[in-house]
């Protein structure tokens, strides 16, 4: 009754701490900001291995019609789709704010769209592009483009939304152009160069991803450090990706043909993917002196000759790690939806899950059970072998208990006799092993897949439980799964060593304390595990005991 009262009161006091830090969140400045000192003139965007550009090349924002303007010519346009909404900064024409109404901040805030990229007095992540100028740099200076309207917004029945920012500078008619498309995180960004000049000039799309070093506003578990950093193709490997602490230290560069470049964090990411086609440059790296870090690109040259136009284009993704979608834009740039060495495991078990919530039951919560029980039935005679091999040694455990008392203090003489035991009775110590050995990548892959999924968030299941991929409020399933191990380990054979079994009996107790701060639909899983296992353990245990006593 004491350890009760004193689980009881441990308990109330979790649950009063946990409401305590809810309340007690600190209020993230959503404000978006445009200034002078966050964006000086002289500040260019880093070019990847830049190709040589001749001396017409895209004239300097100084030789512009536009250099002399004034912040107050400066404004930010509102765009809007189904899915995205945007704030685009005039000068530079740069993302400096994505938020997508169909994920929300918070799941009791639909009213409050989770917001991705944005610029505000303490966080900086913004997507900027533009053309390589006759010296090299991307766009130098963020030249000022005007628009015919502020305000944006893909009207019912419209399936594309088109923004077109324009600006003249010395013969030069430049048209940067946002294509949105209903129901796409998909942005198409492109330069529409008009050469009136009497020479031709080379032009080069550069873009990059800039971003502090401010934690993702995302939900991850206790012992759970989402990743947060950049990703590449290169020629060498499929993924390559660094966390912010790797690029602080060392920046990395790569060309490709095709190619994209990537700032991945739980559950979202935003992308460049310039053209397929064309050899690109991509460059991850701390900008020097400052708390920024930018993921940048560069294509190959354009030539436009006189009284000609081009298009020079690539394609931004923001938003969540949809693997269906990301298959679609880039080879590879699904893997940013990262289930570790085990993705080979844990890719196919996220389609059968995906088609038992499609196909099935429209409902994650029991699509992870479901998908539970066929793992288990299709291991099933891996685990039957080793749950044989267990409840043998469950049976003698008497006699190894007698052996241990018989030659207490001589372990070779009790190593002989439990041999001899194992021989006389035809049990396998290591019967149980291999097949519990090949399960273990199984769950493995399984664990972090449901990590990775976006699918799960603010994903309800029944009762309390409305976000599967949260700590359950009020930490029922935890102790569901603590009581389910109990049960599962009685069924199993005990240490014969006093020490290992009492570590084993303390086991469940920390694995519940472990998992209360869980995603729901991590614990989930674990309990549709247990009492698969609980069952499938007396099965077998009665059928040993049915055998042996024929």
């Amino acid at each position: 009754m004491l350890l009760g009262g004193i689980a009881a009161c441990i308990f109330g006091l979790i649950i009063q701490w946990n409401k305590f830090q809810e309340s007690h969140k600190p209020v993230v400045d959503q404000e978006t900001v445009i200034s002078q000192s966050q964006q000086p003139a002289a500040e260019t965007l880093p070019a990847a291995e830049a190709p040589a550009v001749a001396e017409d090349g895209i004239p300097e924002v100084a030789d512009a019609e536009t250099a002399g303007a004034t912040d107050s010519a400066r404004k930010l346009v509102r765009v809007r789709t189904d899915v995205l909404e945007l704030l685009i900064d005039t000068q530079g024409g740069d993302i400096v704010k994505a938020a997508l109404p169909q994920h929300y901040e918070e799941i009791d805030t639909p009213d409050r769209p989770l917001i991705l990229l944005n610029q505000t007095r303490d966080h900086t992540y913004i997507a900027r592009s533009g053309l390589l100028d006759g010296k090299g740099q991307c766009s130098a200076g963020r030249p000022l483009f005007s628009t015919d309207q502020d305000n944006y917004v893909i009207s019912e029945g419209q399936d594309s939304l088109v923004v077109d920012l324009k600006q003249q500078v010395n013969g030069l008619n430049i048209t940067k152009r946002y294509t949105l498309k209903r129901g796409d995180y998909l942005i198409n960004t492109a330069y529409l160069v008009e050469n009136t000049r009497d020479r031709a000039i080379l032009a080069t799309l550069c873009g990059d991803i800039r971003r502090d070093s401010s934690p993702a506003i995302t939900d991850a578990g206790v012992g759970v450090r989402p990743f947060l950093g950049g990703a590449m193709r290169t020629e060498e490997k499929q993924y390559f990706k660094q966390d912010l602490e790797e690029i602080a230290e060392k920046s990395s560069e790569a060309s490709i043909t095709g190619g994209w470049i990537a700032m991945v964090q739980h559950y979202f990411i935003s992308a460049w993917v310039p053209d397929a086609e064309a050899r690109n440059s991509f460059k991850m790296q701390k900008l020097p002196g400052k708390d920024l870090f930018s993921l940048g690109f560069s294509s190959t040259q354009t030539r436009i000759d006189p009284n000609t136009s081009a298009e020079l284009s690539a394609d931004f993704y923001v938003g969540p790690k949809d693997v269906y979608r990301l298959e679609e834009i880039s080879p590879s740039l699904d893997l940013t939806v990262d289930y570790g060495w085990l993705w080979w495991i844990a890719k196919p078990l996220f389609r059968v899950l995906n088609w038992i919530h499609d196909n099935i039951i429209a409902n994650w919560g029991w699509s992870i059970i479901l998908l539970t029980v066929l793992i288990k039935a299709l291991l099933y005679p891996l685990s039957a072998a080793g749950m044989r091999s267990m409840a043998k040694m469950r049976k003698f455990a008497p006699q190894m208990k007698a052996l241990q008392e018989q030659h207490k203090g001589d372990r070779q003489k009790l190593a002989e006799a439990t041999m001899k035991l194992y021989r006389k009775e035809k049990i396998n110590p290591m019967g149980g092993c291999l097949p519990i050995l090949l399960q273990i990548p199984v769950f493995i892959a399984l664990y972090w897949m449901l990590m990775e999924s976006v699918e799960l968030r603010h994903a309800p299941w029944i009762g309390w439980i409305q976000d599967l991929s949260i700590k359950d409020p009020y930490f029922v399933l935890p102790l569901i799964m603590g009581v389910s191990m109990w049960f599962q380990q009685k069924l199993q054979p005990q240490p014969t060593d006093p020490t290992q079994a009492k570590i084993m009996q303390m086991m469940p107790i920390m694995m519940t304390f472990f998992f209360l701060w869980f995603p729901a639909g991590l614990v989930i899983y674990w309990i549709a595990n247990n009492l698969i296992t609980i069952a499938q353990t007396w099965v077998i245990n009665k059928q040993v005991e049915a055998a042996e006593g024929k």
